[in-house]
């Protein structure tokens, strides 16, 4: 369910949910039962997974789902270099 990488820098991204123990904390009732439905070579179609998935789930009130921008933990001055 991944897209094709289009012309210039690849961003990684990751989306992945699953149910929480509380509403109030991102504390995962069961690890084994996550749900990682992909990595992503932007943020605009991270962002349409991450929409499909909880428009899916949205009877579920504890089960959520995260985008992690994985290009910030592969290359910290990532962040450095959008601040300057």
């Amino acid at each position: 369910m991944t897209s094709p990488a289009k012309p210039g820098k690849q961003l990684l991204h990751l989306v992945f949910g699953g149910e929480l123990n509380s509403l109030k904390d991102v504390d995962f009732k069961d690890l084994s039962k996550l749900d990682v439905v992909g990595f992503f070579p932007d943020y605009a179609s991270a962002y349409q997974a991450w929409l499909g998935k909880a428009r899916e789930t949205i009877d579920q009130a504890q089960t959520r789902y995260f985008i992690v921008h994985l290009h910030r933990l592969l290359d910290p001055s990532t962040e450095a270099k959008k601040a300057d």
